[in-house]
């Protein structure tokens, strides 16, 4: 199967690049880059569950989302933009039946969903819910900052989480796309959750906490209600100084943390929540991406893809591809 590699980035005033860019993958996982679609910060990427669509968040002040259709040969282009209705989109998930869009706002604090057409075009936008609320941390948690809206596997709930309340607010989707507060969830008071991740076939779920350089595991004792089983610090080895948790990835038995500050991703084991290693991965990682035992991440600060290879010690060697402050690592199978 060919691969391709869509890669998001900040632009303009926020970073170094100038939009989607698209790269191979070898058979033998090194990069190339074929081709880059000029687009203000689209910052995370989602594709579509059965179609060859892409969505962008758009992560500025007035925030928006692009749809894009892509070919075999990895050329892109736009179907469709629109407002988010809140300031700095920074996370979007497709439901599994394809219909509709969610869309985190960070700073605007809200969370909105879009109907999607059957071709994954933009459809109207079918619900904008405001979060209000603070937590302790005085200089990032002064209001809600809604950072991830996660879908049941059936679709039928979104769990948003807010790092600026500490919470996590559930939701019931209707099939005309409105939103219905299900449940509010709380985690320690300065966490800062950023990420949530179910552990497939269990109760189980993994929140990583952004502010406290925690992974939170936690039950969801009802659809959408979930409360802490455990804490533990997101790194092997403890930081020298700040650390801003960023992504996790579940793969097998084995979770995986990148961290800003100590630079790595930190390999968790899942039976016990324990840290294994940590892997130096380059300056300031945000998202990263698992492929066939390779570790893709996008190392903001170092304007580049690195990769390496995943092993039980944390001492791979790295691979670096350039390219400018990237913030996300989309790869996709063709036949």
């Amino acid at each position: 199967m060919a691969e391709l590699v869509f890669v998001g980035c900040y632009t303009g005033d926020a970073g170094k690049g100038t939009g989607i860019t698209t790269l191979s993958r070898s058979p033998s996982g090194e990069l190339t880059e074929i081709a880059t679609l000029p687009m203000e910060s689209p910052s995370w990427l989602v594709r579509h569950p059965s179609l060859p669509v892409l969505y962008a968040a758009n992560e500025t002040g007035s925030g928006a989302v692009t749809a894009l259709s892509f070919s075999s040969s990895g050329a892109l282009s736009v179907l469709g933009s629109a407002e988010t209705g809140g300031a700095h989109p920074c996370h979007l998930a497709v439901t599994p039946d394809g219909k509709f869009l969610l869309c985190a706002n960070y700073t605007g604090g809200s969370l909105a969903v879009f109907s999607l057409t059957p071709s994954g075009a933009l459809g109207s936008q079918t619900a904008l819910v405001q979060h209000t609320g603070s937590g302790p941390v005085a200089d990032r948690q002064e209001a809600a900052h809604v950072h991830m809206a996660v879908p049941s596997p059936d679709g039928s709930v979104v769990s948003a989480v807010d790092l600026g309340t500490d919470e996590i607010r559930s939701y019931t989707l209707s099939s005309s796309g409105s939103l219905e507060l299900l449940a509010v969830s709380s985690l320690p008071p300065g966490t800062g959750p950023r990420q949530l991740v179910r552990r497939p076939g269990t109760d189980l779920a993994y929140v990583v906490g952004e502010l406290a350089g925690t992974v939170v595991t936690v039950r969801e004792t009802s659809p959408g209600a979930f409360a802490v089983v455990s804490t533990t610090a997101s790194t092997f080895s403890p930081p020298s100084g700040p650390n801003l948790v960023a992504h996790l990835e579940l793969t097998g038995e084995s979770l995986y943390v990148s961290n800003r500050g100590p630079d790595c991703v930190t390999e968790f084991a899942l039976d016990d929540t324990a840290a294994v290693a940590d892997q130096p991965c380059g300056a300031n990682p945000r998202h990263f991406a698992l492929v066939d035992g390779t570790c893709y991440v996008a190392a903001q600060s170092e304007d580049a893809i690195t990769a390496f290879t995943l092993t039980a010690s944390g001492d791979a060697e790295l691979r670096y591809h350039p390219t400018g402050s990237p913030t996300f690592v989309l790869p996709v199978s063709l036949p």
